[in-house]
């Protein structure tokens, strides 16, 4: 199946050069790296707010951009629907107001009871909350019949309460309105099931796209892992029976793997399939790191532990298990984890 929009870019930031390859069907892409990676940049280049300087994007066979032929579509002709951080709304009109102004066509009255925020139309942004916020934001967006809708860090300024919920419904809505959309994030964690594929830009490169299954059981560098939250190692593997033994340089660590594989690898192991214990368990588990806990941090209703072994490992487990255990920075435990949560990535 041909994507609905290609784009291969570039252009020149004051601290960055992007260069961006970027294909879509009619799905939900999300687009997730640190602050600086080029992000919001690429949504404004689509967009058509950002001029490129060379390179093409096209969408649905039309070509918006192609330097080499002189083409760069005006924005308002891409109709292109942006929600932008906290929503960006006129603080001086009411929610009836905003959602007015980016109107094409339709009535306002319908897209308020689409969205649930009929009650609040005569409201004006300071008395909202920031999911209200975002309904409104949203609606505005989609009155302007758009083609494509671009959010920018759609959640990122909601307390985690509120994120969960306002997660949900908006991909709820976005479901309904069938339209391709990109979301941008600098947290993983955020777009992770709202996204039908996740793209993971550093330093103004996408450097891989995937479900987000793929890129939890297989992120493709160190850099993809550390933000996915996967521990990551490089070793060399050769086969040992039904097994893959993997020497990691360096540390002088061994891994198992029941994948198959022959020379350089990765080495991925997601942190839920790490157990911790204060001393060496007896059973099935075939890895064994042991070290001080450096790090303990809340990820949603689970506990992220980093253990300072040789080499360093994060393991997630429950806030029960971290009181019962006694954990805290300082106290010695063991990692341990099985071939099977161990997956290798040829390099």
């Amino acid at each position: 199946m041909d994507p609905i929009l290609d784009a291969h870019f570039g252009f020149s930031l004051s601290r960055l050069d992007l260069a961006v390859e970027l294909a879509m069907e009619r799905e939900t892409l999300a687009l997730v790296g640190p602050s600086g990676a080029g992000k919001t940049s690429t949504l404004r280049a689509i967009a058509g707010v950002r001029r490129v300087r060379e390179g093409r994007i096209e969408f649905a066979g039309a070509t918006w951009v192609d330097t080499a032929r002189g083409i760069d579509m005006p924005s308002e002709r891409r109709r292109v629907g942006m929600v932008f951080q906290e929503g960006a709304l006129f603080p001086h009109l009411t929610v009836a107001g905003n959602v007015r102004f980016g109107r094409r066509r339709g009535r306002v009255d319908d897209l308020l009871e689409r969205f649930g925020i009929r009650e609040l139309a005569s409201a004006h942004p300071r008395d909202l909350s920031g999911g209200e916020r975002q309904r409104v934001a949203l609606a505005r967006a989609v009155a302007s019949d758009p083609v494509l809708l671009l959010l920018d860090e759609p959640v990122s300024s909601l307390d985690a309460a509120t994120k969960a919920g306002i997660s949900a419904e908006l991909l709820t809505h976005l479901r309904a309105l069938g339209l391709p959309a990109i979301l941008v994030s600098h947290d993983f964690g955020d777009v992770l099931g709202m996204a039908d594929r996740i793209a993971v830009m550093e330093a103004g490169r996408v450097v891989q796209v995937g479900s987000g299954r793929e890129l939890l059981e297989a992120p493709a560098s160190p850099f993809v892992a550390a933000l996915t939250g996967v521990n990551f190692f490089d070793g060399v593997a050769r086969r040992r029976g039904e097994l893959t033994e993997v020497h990691a340089p360096g540390s002088g660590a061994r891994f198992l793997s029941t994948d198959p594989a022959d020379g350089p690898v990765g080495v991925a192991v997601p942190p839920w399939e790490v157990a911790l214990s204060l001393s060496r368990p007896e059973g099935s588990a075939l890895h064994s790191l042991a070290g001080a806990v450096r790090r303990i941090a809340g990820v949603g209703n689970r506990v992220r532990v980093t253990v300072g072994s040789d080499p360093p490992v994060v393991a997630e487990v429950t806030d029960e298990s971290v009181h019962r255990m006694g954990l805290a920075p300082g106290v010695r435990v063991v990692a341990t984890w099985k071939a099977t949560g161990t997956r290798l990535v040829p390099r």
